[in-house]
């Protein structure tokens, strides 16, 4: 329908309007995500935001035992990270393992 707006939710007690096709079911999340939600919304396994977050890698925090992400930070970040283009060094590198020498032949 031409001119229909759609309501996301954005927060708690909040909503915007938008004149965009319906969004997904899955984007219409919390501003503050579990570890499940946060995979689905940046397209990578649990498993590996576990691990970023756990490295300090991608903003988190944890409420208790479980990590928790805000929308906000993530979106922030994703932005940052995408503007640093080749042949810039982000703002927090993730350094190479160190290989260890290899001994001599006999």
């Amino acid at each position: 329908m031409a001119g229909s707006t759609h309501t996301r939710i954005t927060g708690i007690g909040t909503a915007k309007s938008e004149a965009a096709g319906p969004l997904p079911a899955h984007w219409a999340v919390r501003e503050v995500m579990d570890i499940r939600q946060a995979a689905e919304y940046l397209g990578i396994s649990p498993d590996s935001l576990y691990k970023y977050a756990s490295e300090n890698f991608i903003p988190a925090f944890k409420l208790g035992n479980r990590w928790r992400f805000k929308r906000s930070l993530l979106e922030s970040w994703m932005e940052r990270q995408s503007s640093i283009g080749p042949g810039k060094t982000p703002e927090k590198s993730v350094k190479p393992k160190q290989k260890k020498p290899v001994g001599r032949a006999r």
